[in-house]
């Protein structure tokens, strides 16, 4: 079975999010922060 990276991601997350309850501020940083810290970790890595 293939499923794409971004998929996973996105049912990992929510899974996370309905399971651990997590605050709504802490949720906005983190997405806020990979979005603008994703291109340095991706050439990071590359």
């Amino acid at each position: 079975m293939d499923i794409p990276f971004w998929f996973f991601i996105a049912v990992v997350g929510a899974l996370g999010i309905k399971l651990a309850r997590p605050p709504a501020w802490l949720v906005l940083v983190l997405l806020i922060g990979g979005y603008f810290l994703a291109p340095a970790i991706g050439s990071f890595l590359n």
